[in-house]
């Protein structure tokens, strides 16, 4: 009875605190220190440890093992069909439309299983309808993010692609099933469906009328069970398909040739938006450098119902996040913010990630590459990172605000060249697991390229010892991390081969 009074004191208190105090709810949730008004700058949560990272030295001889490359492993990729090439079949069953949500990798995701279920159909697919990101509210389409000119070409002999439906069929669009009930609609597509469920449900819709849509359809293929086939169709998707379109490439080569070549003079062309070098490049002058993925904005923040430092005000708001998005379902919430840390539940922090690097040898002197789209408390947070790793950069201090503007306010496309800049780094360290962490770890993994896994229960454990001395923390962390680091895993049951990609897209050598 006591537990009731309390959930429901704790849901009045939710329900008053933007009447009480309106002004801890600003949409502000990204102002700078100046204007934010739902939390309090925090201090260092790791205070001694970091007066000792930032006293840290670390020998050549460890350095050169840090950014050693990955030994060849005994894999290589491997996504063509087992059996020989055969043509497509002359009569398609009807048109396949996917209407897929999520943010960019999730999306990715929904193309290549969309892919692969076009195949057991045997239908036509057409190009993949991205629904508005109710987070970020991003409109980009598939040809907007993807070369669906490539796409189409690598896939030719594998389905059928249209970029549009014939005009017999133009009425089957998002606004249609919006309205009403629609017979060619599948709505009821479970999560992890087998072949033989959409041969039973879907195929049967496509015969009748030409044409089915699926929505949602975000994890509505298994990872089990299917046809090798079908998986190496999956990652020839995946891996060969989904290229991004040219400027996004362009612009990606463009930030990783500034972070190779730091000194390089450049100049803004008035005919391209790109800079162009007026010195000559030296490839044995290249810098290395690490990008690092920090999963730390509002919605990753409130959603682990963490404590990050930010005193009553941010508890408060995060609190009031949680139930306005999600009604209550955080089960987080449950626990306290040391047991979640205990069990690894807790997101790194920019500090946090900071020590991480500076506990497994990289010194002041790396260059870090910040991949992010809005860090929760902006530079007020970061800074603790930045003092650690002065040499640090992102789209804004290496693009001009031309190069920018194709991608501003997009968050797909800024997902799209981080993920293209992290895809060509020397490491990749993600502040904890997510969509992006999972699909660069596979395309690397796939490239056979170093990928440092944080190992979260560990170091939320370590960081929850205010008393552990630096020595101690380091030895934890290089012990905990050396196996870590890139090697090659083998995908189990129920994993999706988007981030373990051997053995279905690889093969040993």
């Amino acid at each position: 009875m006591e537990l009731q009074q309390r959930g429901a004191l704790a849901g009045l208190l939710v329900l008053l605190l933007p009447l009480l105090l309106p002004g801890l709810f600003s949409p502000l949730s990204h102002a700078s220190p100046s204007t934010f008004s739902e939390w309090n700058v925090p201090k260092p949560r790791h205070l001694s440890l970091l007066r000792s990272a930032l006293q840290r030295e670390t020998s050549h001889e460890k350095l050169s093992d840090l950014w050693a490359p990955l030994a060849d492993q005994g894999w290589r990729p491997c996504v063509e069909s087992t059996n020989a090439p055969s043509a497509l079949p002359e009569k398609s069953e009807g048109y396949l439309q996917v209407f897929l949500d999520g943010g960019l990798n999730q999306q990715r995701m929904g193309i290549c299983d969309a892919v692969a279920v076009a195949k057991i159909l045997n239908a036509t697919l057409v190009i993949p309808h991205f629904e508005v990101n109710p987070v970020w509210q991003d409109s980009s389409s598939f040809v907007d993010i993807f070369d669906v000119d490539h796409f189409i070409n690598v896939l030719k002999d594998d389905i059928s692609i249209v970029k549009e439906l014939p005009d017999e069929f133009s009425w089957s669009t998002r606004e249609y099933y919006a309205t009403a009930i629609r017979a060619t609609r599948i709505k009821t597509a479970p999560v992890h469906a087998s072949a033989n469920w959409y041969l039973d449900n879907v195929l049967p819709v496509l015969q009748s009328y030409g044409i089915a849509a699926i929505s949602p359809f975000s994890h509505r293929l298994t990872f089990d069970n299917l046809p090798m086939d079908i998986q190496r169709l999956r990652c020839k998707v995946n891996f060969q398909a989904l290229v991004f379109v040219p400027h996004i490439r362009a612009l990606g080569d463009a930030l990783v040739s500034r972070l190779r070549y730091p000194s390089r003079r450049t100049e803004v062309l008035s005919t391209n938006y790109l800079r162009e070098t007026t010195d000559v490049i030296d490839e044995n002058k290249a810098s290395k450098f690490v990008v690092i993925h920090l999963r730390f904005d509002k919605d990753m923040a409130a959603h682990s119902a963490c404590d990050f430092g930010g005193g009553k005000a941010e508890k408060l708001a995060l609190a009031k996040y949680r139930q306005v998005i999600w009604q209550g379902r955080v089960l987080n919430s449950q626990f306290t913010d040391e047991e979640l840390r205990s069990q690894g539940r807790c997101p790194l922090t920019p500090e946090e990630i900071g020590l991480l690097l500076a506990a497994l040898g990289f010194d002041n002197s790396t260059r870090l590459y910040l991949a992010s789209h809005k860090v929760y408390g902006g530079e007020a947070r970061i800074s603790t990172l930045r003092k650690l790793f002065p040499l640090m950069e992102d789209k804004k201090s290496l693009a001009s605000s031309d190069e920018r503007a194709q991608i501003k306010k997009k968050a797909s496309l800024l997902a799209a060249v981080d993920y293209y800049v992290g895809l060509h780094s020397d490491i990749f360290i993600s502040a904890s697991p997510g969509n992006m962490h999972n699909a660069l770890l596979g395309h690397r993994t796939y490239k056979n390229l170093k990928t440092i896994r944080p190992n979260m229960v560990l170091l939320g454990q370590l960081f929850l010892n205010k008393s552990i001395s630096w020595s101690d923390f380091q030895q934890a962390v290089l012990e905990g991390h050396e196996n870590r680091q890139g090697q090659i895993r083998l995908r189990k049951a129920k994993q999706s081969l988007y981030t373990y990609p051997a053995p279905h897209c690889m093969c040993q050598a």
